[in-house]
C-alpha cells in the first residue's frame, strides 16, 4: 500500500499511505491542497510534516495518527482521554440489565409446560444483545468508523479476488 517513490518512508505529501481507520483504503494528496483525502470515502486530513502526524480536519476534536514509516499508530482524540470509568460503565451497561433480566426469570421460571416458557432466556440474551450493540455503536460513532464503507471495499475487494 505504501508508494515506492517516497524512499525514505516519511510522510509527504507525494506518496501513497494506507487509510488509517480501516487500512484498506488509500491516501494521498488532494489537487492543489496541503491536505490528504482517502479515495474511499470524505475524509480530508492535514499532515504535520516535521512530527509526523496526521489529523482527521473534518471531525471536532480531530482524531490523530503517527506515521512510523510502514503504518499508522494510534487513534487519538485531542483533549479527550478513555479512562477506567468509562469502561467501567459500558460494562455495567451491558452487564447489568442483563443480569437483573437473567435473575428474574431464574428467580421466577415459567411453566416448563407453557408455549412461551423458552421467552425469558430469549429476552435475556436479547438484552445483552441489544445493550453490546449499543456501546459498539457509541464507540464507532466516536471514533467514526465508517462501517458501510469498510464493508463496500471488503466485498470489492472480495469480488475483484474472484
Amino acid at each position: 500500500m505504501y508508494s515506492p517513490q517516497n524512499s525514505v518512508n516519511r510522510l509527504n505529501y507525494h506518496g501513497v499511505y494506507p487509510w488509517p481507520i480501516c487500512r484498506l483504503g488509500q491516501i494521498q494528496a488532494m489537487s492543489l491542497m496541503d491536505a490528504l483525502a482517502c479515495g474511499s470515502c470524505r475524509h480530508i486530513f492535514t499532515a504535520d510534516l516535521e512530527r509526523q502526524i496526521l489529523k482527521m480536519s473534518d471531525r471536532q476534536p480531530p482524531l490523530s495518527w503517527r506515521w512510523n514509516g510502514q503504518n499508522w499508530i494510534g487513534a487519538h482524540l485531542e483533549g479527550v482521554a478513555w479512562n477506567w470509568g468509562t469502561w467501567l460503565l459500558a460494562v455495567a451497561f451491558i452487564t447489568l440489565p442483563t443480569t437483573l433480566i437473567g435473575l428474574a426469570a431464574y428467580t421466577f421460571p415459567p411453566d416448563p409446560s407453557s408455549r412461551l416458557s423458552w421467552l425469558p432466556q430469549v429476552w435475556t440474551g436479547l438484552t445483552f444483545v441489544s445493550h453490546l450493540v449499543l456501546v459498539v455503536w457509541l464507540v464507532m460513532e466516536f471514533y467514526q468508523f465508517p462501517l458501510r464503507v469498510y464493508l463496500r471495499v471488503r466485498r470489492q475487494q472480495w469480488l475483484d479476488h474472484r
